[in-house]
C-alpha cells in the first residue's frame, strides 16, 4: 500500500467525521447500557447486550421482560441510536471504498517519519527550483522534508520519492510539524521575496542556530533577507547572468567548474569535508595527512573554524578541528576522506 498520494493531507475532515461518529456510537451504547440497568435493574452485561441488539436491529427479542418505562426507553434508543450507527457505518464504508482509510494510515506513517528526522533540511517551495534542490538533496543523500502550499504542484511520483507537508511555510505550526527544532538547515525558494522574508523571520524565531538559505528575486531583497536572519542569500538571476558572461570570457574555466561540481560525474568531484572532533587528521599538516599522497585528493582551500578562507594552502598548513576542507578528487576517494574526518 502506497501511503503517499495527492489526497494525503485532504482527508482530515473525513477522518474527524469518522472519529466523531465512533464517539457518538460509543456514547449511545453507554447511555443505553446505563439506561436499561437503571430502569430495569438488569446487570451491565445484559443491559449492554440488549443495547447492542437494539442498535443493530438484529431482532433476537427481549432478553428480559420489559415494563412500560423500558419499552419507551427502547423506542427512544431505536430512533436516535439506529440512525447514529447507520451514519457511522456509512462514513466507515466511504473511507474504505474511496481509499481514504489508506491515506489516513499513510499520513500517520508520514508524520512518524518526519518526527524521526534529525539534522535534516527543510525545503520551502516545490516549484522549479524546489524540485531541483530536492533532487540534489536526495542524490547526496541527506534527510529532508518539503513544505508546499499548493498540492497540485506535487505529482504522484513525487510523493513516493520525498517527504511532504502541505501548508504555509511562514506559519509556526507548519515549521514545527516539519521538525524545525531538530533541523540542520532550511532552504526557502517560494514564489515571492515577501513570502521568503516571512519564512526566514519565522524560522529564525523558532530556531536561532538554524542555517538558512533564501532565494532573492529582486534588487534590494538580499539585504532585507539577511537582516531577517538568512545566513546565505542566492539570486538565481545574478548567478545565471554571471555564468553566461563567464562562459564567453572564460569557457574552459566554466567547463572545468561544471565538470567538477556536477553530482552525477563519476570521474571528478568537488566536495567540502568538515574535520570533526576526534578526527585523526586534526593537528596534522597537509603533507603529514596523506590526503594528496595516499588518496590523490587536491585540497583547493581550507575554511577555518573562525570563518577565514585559506586558498591554495601550503603543505605545512595545519588542519584543525572544525576546519572545512574544500577538496577535489574522485568520488570514492572523497568518501574515504569523509570517513577519516568523522572522528571517534
Amino acid at each position: 500500500m502506497r501511503p503517499m498520494n495527492l489526497k494525503l493531507f485532504k482527508e482530515a475532515d473525513s477522518e474527524q467525521l469518522l472519529w466523531l461518529s465512533l464517539v457518538i456510537v460509543a456514547v449511545v451504547v453507554i447511555v443505553g447500557t446505563l439506561g436499561y440497568s437503571f430502569i430495569e435493574g438488569w446487570s451491565l452485561f445484559d443491559s449492554m447486550y440488549m443495547t447492542i441488539i437494539t442498535l443493530t436491529t438484529i431482532g433476537y427479542g427481549e432478553i428480559h421482560q420489559l415494563d412500560r418505562a423500558g419499552r419507551i426507553f427502547t423506542i427512544v434508543l431505536i430512533i436516535f441510536g439506529v440512525g447514529t450507527v447507520a451514519f457511522a457505518v456509512r462514513n466507515a464504508a466511504k473511507l474504505m471504498i474511496e481509499g481514504e482509510l489508506g491515506a489516513i494510515f499513510g499520513r500517520k506513517k508520514l508524520e512518524q517519519k518526519i518526527k524521526d528526522l534529525k539534522d535534516h533540511y527543510i525545503v520551502c517551495g516545490f516549484g522549479r527550483m524546489g524540485r531541483l534542490i530536492s533532487r540534489e538533496l536526495a542524490r547526496k543523500p541527506v534527510p529532508f522534508v518539503v513544505i508546499e502550499k499548493d498540492a497540485s504542484l506535487i505529482q504522484e511520483e513525487d510523493w513516493e520519492k520525498h517527504l511532504f507537508i502541505t501548508g504555509d511555510a511562514d506559519k509556526d505550526e507548519t515549521l514545527v510539524k516539519a521538525g524545525i527544532e531538530r533541523a540542520k538547515g532550511l532552504i526557502t525558494v517560494v514564489s515571492t521575496d515577501a513570502d521568503n522574508l516571512y519564512i526566514v523571520l519565522t524560522a529564525r524565531g523558532l530556531s536561532p542556530d538554524l542555517y538558512i538559505v533564501a532565494r532573492a528575486g529582486e534588487d534590494g531583497s538580499e539585504k532585507k533577507l539577511r537582516r531577517a536572519g538568512a545566513n546565505k542569500v542566492i539570486s538565481p538571476y545574478l548567478i545565471g547572468a554571471d555564468r553566461m558572461a563567464q562562459a564567453v570570457l572564460r569557457p574552459n574555466v566554466v567547463d572545468f567548474i561544471e565538470f567538477a561540481t556536477q553530482s552525477e560525474n563519476l570521474d571528478l568531484k568537488m566536495e567540502e569535508v568538515t574535520i570533526n572532533k576526534g578526527s585523526a587528521l586534526s593537528g596534522l599538516a597537509l603533507k603529514q595527512s596523506g590526503i594528496r599522497q595516499d588518496l590523490g585528493i587536491i585540497i583547493v582551500a581550507i575554511k577555518r573554524a573562525d570563518g577565514r578562507m585559506d586558498f591554495n594552502p601550503s603543505p605545512v598548513s595545519v588542519i584543525h578541528e572544525g576546519d572545512c576542507l574544500i577538496a577535489l578528487g574522485q568520488p570514492d576517494r572523497l568518501r574515504m576522506l569523509e570517513d577519516i574526518t568523522k572522528g571517534k
